[in-house]
């Protein structure tokens, strides 16, 4: 059957991007063939789509490191045709062709059965990136984060992880606090829930200092850099940060003195390799406990639609989410 593709091609140029139409026989091996309803943009696939070779090496490659759509064939008892699921991480879009087409086949292992309570487009308006800020959340609150314990600060929070995290953790009743560079998105920011904004100059200030004043019961950090290294310096007494993101860069600025002088903790994030009874148990507290109506950050997206928010994701132009729809 013939299907549609977001293929990224590279020629003696550079790289180019097309709509293309290929043959799903064409697919890799895999125990399951998925029709793809919805996929969504992350960071990582405007990476792919420009050739970063830290995400992709091989090329022609069809991008989206997230999938939600139906089994149309399956080769394991665990699935049968019919059944919905979400597949995020592991290889897909990386280099195993990704959800930025109308079918993929992968390994039954990357694949969780959608709960009840979710619909296939509500875990794309969530995607990598939604279950990122959950499982930010989800291991801040293992480590004792609770919303008497002071105000949560969220990094980078106009973007897709960091908005979800300002929108779910409003939800679950804690003070937040938002930092961004982008000033025009204030009142947004504060629609999804942020009682306090911080521009990225204030979040990066007192660099230099091995300690700031405390004052976060929790930090959900998408950029790295400098200002994660603040975030850890004014955690109060005891108290975590969350790092998921680099973008403000890979080196930390900091001494051993936060964690010996207030006893605070750094936890690493990862949703790609992560186990999938991991993932799924987020995925089912997403679909109850933590439902929270997502339709406000969405930017509706076409295979067409694609080449233009890749551009303004890397230029640091995209608000909120974009889903692909592809049925």
């Amino acid at each position: 059957m013939k299907i549609q593709a977001f293929r990224v091609v590279k020629t003696e140029q550079g790289f180019e991007r097309q709509i293309v139409e290929q043959d799903s026989a064409e697919l890799p091996a895999g125990d399951l063939l998925i029709e793809v309803h919805y996929s969504s943009l992350n960071y990582k696939d405007a990476l792919s789509a420009t050739g970063n070779p830290g995400v992709t090496r091989n090329f022609p490659h069809t991008p989206g490191i997230d999938a939600a759509g139906k089994v149309l064939a399956s080769e394991v008892d665990e699935f049968a045709p019919g059944d919905d699921v979400i597949v995020i991480g592991f290889d897909l879009g990386m280099n195993t062709p990704g959800g930025f087409a109308e079918r993929i086949r992968i390994p039954a292992g990357w694949a969780v059965k959608l709960p009840a309570g979710l619909t296939l487009h509500a875990s794309m308006l969530l995607g990598t990136a939604g279950f990122t800020a959950a499982e930010c959340v989800d291991k801040l609150e293992a480590h004792g984060m609770t919303p008497d314990a002071g105000p949560v600060l969220v990094t980078g929070a106009t973007g897709g992880v960091g908005s979800v995290a300002v929108k779910l953790l409003s939800h679950l009743g804690y003070d937040v606090a938002a930092v961004t560079g982008k000033p025009e998105q204030h009142e947004f920011l504060k629609s999804l829930g942020a009682g306090e904004i911080l521009s990225r100059e204030q979040a990066a200030e007192g660099g230099s200092k091995p300690l700031l004043g405390e004052r976060w019961g929790g930090v959900v950090d998408t950029v790295g850099g400098t200002i994660l290294a603040n975030g850890v310096k004014s955690l109060r007494y005891g108290c975590s940060l969350a790092a998921c993101g680099l973008v403000g860069g890979t080196d930390i600025p900091l001494t051993v003195l936060p964690f010996l002088l207030r006893n605070v903790n750094v936890l690493g994030i990862d949703s790609v390799e992560l186990p999938l009874p991991e993932k799924a148990r987020i995925w089912s507290k997403l679909a109850d406990q933590w439902r929270v109506d997502l339709t406000s950050l969405e930017q509706s997206l076409r295979l067409g639609d694609l080449s233009d928010a890749i551009d303004r994701i890397l230029a640091g132009r995209m608000v909120g989410r974009g889903v692909v729809h592809l049925h």
